[in-house]
């Protein structure tokens, strides 16, 4: 039996007499103290508790480690680990319980290999997002419901160390004269970090997980984002090398719905890619990924997403597909999109399709010039033929609600079609239950779809049903 559980079963027992008395007591006293080692309680009696056992193992293994192996074969090194922990606790005089032994063990491992407590999480698929508010408050997204997990970190520290380990590889810092930063795992999971004096709470982690294999067309039809016509007009649309906008709010799945929409590129072209965080995962042979970089401690060497746009210009790209526009990188994506680069895609946040115009003109004046807005308008309306609205509904689900044609100006306005909404016939079992539906319109610019050698039945813009 370990050490462990005869402390819960009240160890330690009596004998006659003071003498005995005396002796059981401090055996009991030296039972409490290794049994908090052995658990992650409060200190008792003055003894170390788990964390204190944890580190002082976890420090030994580091010192023991050779320094020049590579991290990177995780099965050998945690084979070297395995023997370096059963020697250390053995030295250590450890009881503990093959549970209690193996907790111990991975939660070292997940330390030194990993990110430390968060590892369980990102192994799990049914988890989506990922929120560190401080070290005792993790939550976590699960089918669109966030909730508080049962994972803890033991300190501010802790937390610090898994930051360095996710920003340090990327070539980014975070410290208190730049305490946000943007980042991405290995898998180009999404990462972003707040620390102190910013966040009062304690170091803060928002990780949106991408899934192990991309979300496929097929895939959203699955979770009813999108119906098999709507992909098959998408298909069409990108094919036929019209430049789209996909819009939506924080988490509606924007980057998804983009890296859908990029698999439709044909294979044979030159498609050159544009983020803050590299995510897009695109599966074409040529695809050249450009990510932004911030400044360096002196202030210096930092690349914007502008930057980037305008050189990708001179790189000769057939697609250009921008992350998000979130500044005056929406000018120069505009200008490129108006001077041969059809095909263009990229996101950004609006609630609506003319939020997401409104949207544009805003961003346009971010870059300075002093053009004025029917310049601006007749540039997007030129531009951008196609805007894509996705929204994540109360439930959690994530749908495309409205795919916009953006047909020209009249007068000082841009006109706007809608050729696909969103309707909703129901809620059943706390589910939104409804359809993505023609509105009867066929876009104007249906004749490049057809240019291109595609066809569509009527039926999927509702012509000819009843």
């Amino acid at each position: 039996m370990s050490l462990l559980r005869r402390m819960d079963k009240g160890g330690g027992g009596s004998k006659d007499g003071n003498s005995d008395r005396r002796d059981a007591a401090k055996q009991a006293a030296l039972a409490r103290r290794k049994a908090a080692q052995a658990r992650g309680g409060k200190k008792q009696g003055g003894g170390d508790n788990y964390s204190d056992l944890k580190s002082r193992i976890q420090n030994r293994l580091l010192a023991e480690l050779d320094p020049q192996m590579d991290i990177s074969r995780k099965s050998e090194v945690r084979h070297q680990i395995q023997e370096l922990f059963n020697n250390i606790l053995a030295e250590e005089s450890m009881l503990l319980s093959k549970s209690e032994r193996e907790r111990l063990f991975e939660s070292i491992v997940a330390d030194i290999l990993g990110l430390g407590p968060l590892e369980p999480l990102l192994e799990d698929e049914s988890v989506t997002e990922i929120m560190v508010n401080g070290p005792k408050n993790i939550f976590i997204e699960q089918s669109g419901k966030i909730t508080l997990s049962g994972v803890t970190f033991e300190s501010d520290d802790h937390v610090l160390r898994v930051i360095d380990r996710i920003v340090a590889p990327l070539g980014r810092r975070v410290d208190e004269s730049q305490p946000l930063v943007d980042a991405r795992l290995q898998d180009g999971s999404r990462v972003n970090v707040v620390i102190r004096p910013i966040a009062l709470c304690g170091p803060t982690i928002t990780i949106r997980k991408f899934s192990k294999t991309p979300f496929g067309v097929q895939d959203l039809i699955r979770f009813g984002t999108m119906t098999p016509e709507i992909a098959q007009f998408l298909r069409a649309c990108i094919m036929g090398s019209l430049n789209s906008v996909v819009s939506g709010g924080t988490g509606s799945g924007k980057t998804t719905l983009l890296n859908v929409l990029s698999s439709f590129i044909p294979n044979e072209e030159r498609i050159i890619t544009v983020e803050n965080a590299a995510e897009l995962q695109l599966q074409q042979e040529h695809v050249v990924s450009l990510e932004s970089r911030p400044p360096n401690i002196e202030g210096k060497g930092e690349v914007t997403i502008r930057d980037l746009v305008i050189n990708c210009l001179r790189m000769r790209p057939e697609r250009i597909v921008v992350g998000e526009c979130r500044g005056p990188e929406a000018l120069d994506m505009l200008q490129a999109m108006n001077t041969g680069h059809d095909g263009s895609l990229t996101t950004l946040h609006a609630n609506t399709p003319r939020d997401a115009l409104a949207r544009l003109e805003v961003m346009v004046l971010m870059a300075g010039m002093d053009l004025p807005v029917r310049a601006i308008r007749e540039q997007t309306a030129s531009a951008v033929d196609m805007i894509v609205q996705q929204t994540r509904m109360r439930d959690g689900s994530r749908k495309i609600i409205f795919i916009t044609e953006v047909q020209g100006m009249e007068g000082e306005m841009v006109t706007m079609s809608d050729i696909f909404e969103f309707e909703q016939t129901g809620f059943e079992n706390n589910k939104i239950v409804g359809r993505v539906k023609p509105t009867g319109i066929r876009p104007k610019f249906y004749d490049r779809i057809e240019d291109a050698g595609i066809n569509l039945p009527p039926s999927i813009f509702g012509v000819g049903r009843r």
